[in-house]
């Protein structure tokens, strides 16, 4: 039997085994490939929040739910992160009742981590029932809608929402999701109280919302897990830090010795004769 019949009759769990590898080793050793020069849509957003006072307010949907974390979770740590270490004072909230614990998520991690307040700080609101009507609402009176955080404390009377009203009182409105609820927000709070709002997405959305990147309607997209990594690039995170960077990394690496994989397979199938024997 020839090196090229052995390659062909190779035990598939061996191809499993080096796939798996290619993903976990950097994931477990931290080690990131470059990322390239990042996508405008992403800087366009990093450097609205860069260009924000500290103690202006903005605010996070976390609309999507697990199924979607790999993508939109290195996202909304990145974005919050940013915020934060600005000083901004962020307001979570989510039309998707499974978002609001992964917003409780990002926001509890993060606090730990960069000592902010909650209440002062941030606060998350939580989810609130209602769609299209919740984002109307808010547009005439945030407390209103939410008169109390899950956990019972009185909304109005928390620092964090210290002169906030409605969206006139917002900077800006980041909406996270893997569904239709981007356009619900563009529709009504950025055409009805023209509110400014960025997105992050998963990848295959992104070609539905380009369009409204270049009418104005969006000031930012986060594309995928790649607009994750690029938007920790920004931060400049070490990749410890950093799941965006990992993933991609772990992502490209698979997808590397995949393609080997099939130009060997491919090598040996004709090397070895069987084209012929067909």
């Amino acid at each position: 039997m020839t090196l090229w019949d052995r390659l062909l009759e190779l035990d598939r769990r061996w191809i499993f085994l080096g796939i798996a590898l290619a993903v976990a080793i950097p994931i477990i050793t931290g080690y990131a490939l470059p990322q390239g020069r990042p996508a405008p849509p992403t800087v366009r957003l990093f450097q609205f929040v860069e260009d924000l006072e500290p103690g202006d307010v903005v605010m996070v949907a976390f609309d999507y739910s697990p199924s979607s974390m790999p993508e939109l979770h290195p996202q909304a740590y990145a974005v919050v992160r940013h915020l934060l270490q600005r000083e901004i004072r962020v307001l979570s909230v989510s039309l998707n009742p499974q978002g609001t614990a992964l917003g409780r998520e990002v926001l509890a991690e993060l606090a730990h981590e960069l000592d902010a307040e909650d209440g002062v700080d941030f606060v998350h609101l939580g989810f609130m029932p209602g769609g299209s009507q919740v984002i109307l609402g808010m547009g005439e009176s945030i407390t209103r809608v939410y008169p109390n955080t899950p956990d019972g404390r009185r909304t109005a009377d928390l620092p964090v929402m210290e002169g906030v009203r409605n969206y006139d009182d917002i900077a800006l409105l980041v909406d996270f999701a893997a569904g239709n609820l981007p356009f619900s927000w563009i529709a009504f709070a950025g055409e009805r109280y023209n509110q400014e709002i960025a997105a992050g997405i998963t990848a295959v959305m992104a070609t539905d919302l380009y369009p409204y990147l270049q009418s104005g309607q969006l000031i930012g997209l986060i594309n995928g897990l790649k607009g994750a990594a690029e938007y920790e690039l920004l931060l400049d995170l070490d990749p410890v830090e950093a799941p965006g960077m990992l993933g991609m990394s772990a992502q490209a690496i698979a997808h590397l010795l995949i393609i080997v994989l099939v130009i060997v397979g491919n090598i040996a199938y004709f090397a070895s004769g069987r084209h012929r024997r067909r």
